[in-house]
């Protein structure tokens, strides 16, 4: 007997969760005995949308009984998500709520729902964060993802939220969630500043790689003459915290700290097998909740080292 199949669609293979979340569903199928395939959209809407619209309006839309989508644009595809649905296919959708759950329910009997962690939860615990790091106040560089994801504004929202009054916030919008997209931002920034003498405290990253990218931008940008200069003390945060990237750099001291997002695409995967299985409709909406790492009580407070830069 054939193996069902699955489609994983994500955004990018230039970011760590983004692979991380194929992996993961990769190595989940195996235990499940099911198969996967997995696409990117090399960080483009229109891109996406043209490769799940390909499976589904060709004849491999046979092939799937579920497609585990994570939006590279603004929307949840409601459209794409209406011809998965029509066509018998089920529909999992990623890191932001699902659109028209109820309406395309009624379309047929596939599952339809969302998983998905907590952004505003995540921006709060970076506020937290920044509370714990700078106990005198200061400021806050703060590189958001791009416009068009529902993550970037949850967590913007969440973290200024959960501010204090003592610490200022400078938005710096990053036209991706890659280590590229942190790098060009913060070179940008920075000769765009040179004449305004501000003072940066930390330079925290919507994501881990964003908060690496501005780093690399920096260390190139001062040089040799950074020990000579105010941005020895500056410090760096993420959100993502896998083990292998966020985690090691934050236990290397290059990061002071990251929030941990949980892995999404494997408990979606393993929500749409039992839909089939049981015939059932999963709960709407699941959300998978985000902590900090270290804790924040634990969270370090003291000067960075030199070597931190």
């Amino acid at each position: 007997m054939a193996k069902s199949k699955y489609l994983i669609s994500l955004i990018t293979k230039d970011n760590d969760y983004q692979r991380e979340q194929g992996d993961a569903a990769e190595a989940g199928a195996r235990t499940l005995g099911v198969e996967v395939e997995v696409i990117y959209a090399n960080s483009d809407a229109i891109t996406q949308s043209q490769q799940l619209l390909d499976v589904l309006l060709s004849e491999r839309r046979a092939e799937f009984k579920g497609i585990v989508m994570e939006p590279a644009g603004g929307t949840s595809m409601t459209q794409v998500a209406r011809a998965a649905v029509q066509a018998g296919v089920g529909w999992a959708i990623l890191n932001r709520e699902a659109e028209k759950i109820d309406e395309l329910r009624k379309l047929g009997s596939a599952p339809v729902f969302s998983v998905s962690s907590d952004h505003e939860e995540v921006g709060r615990i970076q506020a937290k964060q920044f509370t714990a790091l700078l106990k005198r106040g200061g400021t806050v560089l703060y590189l958001q993802g791009p416009a068009t994801s529902a993550a970037t504004q949850s967590r913007t929202m969440g973290m200024q939220a959960a501010l204090p009054a003592n610490i200022a916030v400078k938005l710096l919008r990053c036209g991706t969630w890659t280590e590229d997209g942190g790098y060009k931002a913060m070179l940008a920034w920075l000769r765009l500043m040179v004449a305004s003498k501000e003072r940066i405290d930390i330079v925290a990253g919507q994501n881990d790689l964003l908060a690496m990218g501005a780093r690399q931008a920096l260390r190139e940008s001062v040089g040799a003459e950074a020990q000579e200069s105010k941005w020895e003390k500056v410090r760096y945060t993420g959100i993502d915290g896998l083990q292998k990237t966020g985690q090691a750099w934050v236990q290397g001291k290059i990061l002071a700290a990251t929030v941990v997002v949980p892995i999404t695409a494997l408990p979606a995967l393993q929500m749409l097998v039992e839909a089939e299985q049981k015939r059932i409709q999963p709960p709407a909406s699941t959300k998978i909740a985000p902590y900090s790492f270290p804790e924040i009580d634990k969270l370090a407070s003291n000067e960075p080292q030199i070597s931190s830069f």
